[in-house]
Formats: C-alpha cells, structure tokens, sequence
C-alpha cells in the first residue's frame, strides 16, 4: 500500500533508476549507511559501553532493526509517537528521553508499557509532581514503570537543575513500588556541536566529572543507577572515556550532515562516519544569468545549520546553493560550470534529522540503482 503512493516506485531495479527519480527526493546510499551502523557499533563494543542509538534521526523502523542487528540494545525516542511507532514495530529497549507531563502522554505511555514486555519502555522524569502522576497511573500495570532521572548537565532543555535534586527523585522513583529506578539520563546537545575539539572535549570531560559525582553519590544513599545514558553523535569518542557512562545516545552517525561532517573532521582527522543522506533535486530553469533553480527549497531542507552543500551534478567546489522559497534553491555557479536544464545535482543536508522530517519517504540507492523505498514510519509523530 505504501509503495502504491510512491511516483519513484515503478523505479525500483530499474537500470540507472537513480538519475529518473521524480524529485524532489530524500536519499540513503545504502552502503555508506551499512558502514556507518557498523562501524558506531563496533565502536561501542571496543568501548565496552552500550549503544541505544536516537531513533529522531531516521524516524525508520527499518533503519532501527538495522541498528538493533548490529548489536544496539535498543533505542531512543524524543517524542511518545517516536516511542510508540518503535514498539508497534517490534524495537526492543525503547527510552523515551524527554518526560511525559500532560495527562494525554501519560495516558499513551501507560497503554505503550502494556502492549511492551516489562522493561522494554523506559521514561524520564525531572520533576516530583510529575512522578507522583506517573506512579498513580502505573498503578494499572503488571509491572512496574520503568524511570530513569533526567539531569539538565548544565544545558537543562529538560532535567533536574543539581545533584541535590537528581538524588532527591531518585530516592522518590526508589521508594514508590508501582515505579523502578533504572538510572540517570545525562544529555547535553549544548555540546555536541563544538567545533573545535579541544574545547568539546574539555566541555565534556567537565560533565563526565559531574555525572560520575552524582551516581557515586547515589550509591552513598543505597540508590543505583543501573543505566547512565547520554552523549551523542558529537561526543561519542569522549563520552564513552572513563567508565562514566554506560551507553551512548548517538543518532545522526548513521546519515551524517553539513554540520557533524563539520564537527568529527575537527580534531585533524576525517570523520569516522560518511554522508549516507542527501536529497536530489533537479534543475528547473535555466534562465538567470547567475544561478539556476532547483526544485528543492525550505520545505525540502532543514534552514536551522546553515544551507546545503552540493554533493554531485554540479561542481562542490564551485556551487554554491542559497534558498529561494518554499520550494526552490539558487544554485549559484560559473556560466562554464552550470546544469543543463533538467539535469540532478544532489545535496548534503545541513541538518539531518528535521530534513527527514520534510519527507515521506527514504529512497535507498546502492550505485546508480534505486533498491527500496522506505517509509519515515514516525514523521511528524508527537
């Protein structure tokens, strides 16, 4: 049914079906995506430390199953309809990283621990009104909720502001029996896009201290904290140092941006991790004397990190692309190095995870074929 609403459908197996793609269209180079899982997950085996990858990034079961084999111990979800599209397909270990406060969240995170195995939905909390709410509605379970204390490491989007107050939740979440204290969540996305190394790694070794004075203080007052989650794609390498966390939240290694491309090749080495993502477009005039359009605009790419980068169809080092509306982009370049009329240039994002968001669809490409089209199972799922 799926395939059913898809133009670039009749495409797949097609000979040279990537350079007929009805465009816009978001693609995944199937093998640079294979890499990259693999790679960040025997990264963590190396580490010792586990890998619950943020499913906010691909928004794709298909993608997360691909995680999970590869030996990730579940995932990470932002939102409760991230959470419950995960489950309905079969993820195991799904933690909800940000707290379900109003009575509609509750309401559905009750029902998604009811239809997971025990210890299979796990939720964040930073707040004790907010855990009294959670344990009344736990009540109805056959088991007790799983909760991991927020700590706000000193960005605090979300999250207990000290460790007076993670200690003091944690002993409430200890004390109630309709919920269980599984650990600490420490994430701090303040951090993650720190370009130069050394003042990342300083910023972060600074919170890995912390983090390791709240759990042994924990452990002063008979709490454990068995999970102590965070990091991301951007501190990875530092994060997983010095035993003070326990698994690593990383979601955008599997694609790549703009930006983290930016970030990884700072420290004087090339990124571990390849572009895997871009988006095609195609040239819909011709007729300016200094640019072409394409047909991808700010409904087609994320306009937070900056504009995207030109990958193939078009010289990198000479075009330049700035936005042009809804649904267009000026790509600037030479006379002698411009696009014919029709022709595909491709595009790195500059933010990967809100551009998934713009689209339905993933079109996987291995070469110059098109293999699949998947589906952005949880896009725009709250």
């Amino acid at each position: 049914m799926f395939l059913d609403t898809q133009p670039n459908a009749p495409l797949i197996g097609a000979p040279h079906g990537r350079q007929q793609l009805d465009t816009p269209a978001l693609l995944i180079d199937l093998p640079a995506m294979r890499r990259n899982i693999e790679r960040m997950a025997a990264f963590a085996r190396s580490r010792g430390i586990g890998l619950r990858p943020h499913v906010k990034t691909h928004k794709s079961v298909e993608i997360a199953r691909r995680q999970v084999a590869a030996g990730a111990i579940g995932v990470s979800c932002v939102t409760m309809g991230e959470a419950e599209v995960m489950v309905e397909g079969g993820i195991p270990g799904v933690l909800i990283t940000s707290p379900a406060v109003t009575p509609s969240k509750i309401a559905r995170l009750i029902k998604l621990a009811q239809r997971a195995r025990p210890g299979d939905v796990m939720v964040v909390v930073d707040n004790s009104r907010n855990l009294a709410d959670l344990a009344q509605a736990a009540g109805t379970l056959a088991h007790p909720l799983d909760v991991l204390v927020d700590y706000g490491a000193g960005y605090n989007r979300t999250g207990a502001a000290t460790q007076a107050q993670v200690l003091e939740l944690a002993a409430l979440v200890a004390a109630e029996p309709r919920l269980r204290l599984r650990g600490l969540q420490s994430y701090a996305g303040n951090l993650q896009h720190i370009v130069e190394r050394d003042r990342r790694s300083a910023a972060a070794a600074g919170l890995r201290e912390t983090v390791a004075g709240i759990v042994a203080a924990a452990e002063r007052q008979g709490l454990r904290f068995e999970i102590v989650t965070g990091a991301g794609t951007g501190t990875h390498d530092l994060d997983s140092q010095e035993n003070a966390f326990t698994e690593l939240q990383a979601g955008s290694y599997v694609f790549m941006d703009a930006e983290y491309t930016s970030v990884l090749a700072s420290g004087g080495q090339p990124s571990p991790f390849e572009v895997s993502l871009y988006v095609q477009t195609a040239v819909v005039s011709t007729n300016a004397a200094d640019w072409v359009t394409v047909d991808g605009g700010t409904k087609c790419f994320s306009t937070d990190s900056g504009v995207p980068l030109v990958a193939r169809g078009a010289d990198p080092a000479a075009g330049r692309y700035a936005f042009f509306g809804d649904e267009h982009g000026k790509l600037l370049l030479p006379a002698d190095a411009r696009p014919a009329l029709g022709a595909r240039v491709e595009f790195i994002t500059p933010h990967c995870d809100p551009t998934v968001n713009l689209h339905d669809a993933y079109h996987v490409v291995d070469g110059d074929a098109l293999v699949a089209i998947w589906p952005v199972d949880a896009r725009g799922k709250r």
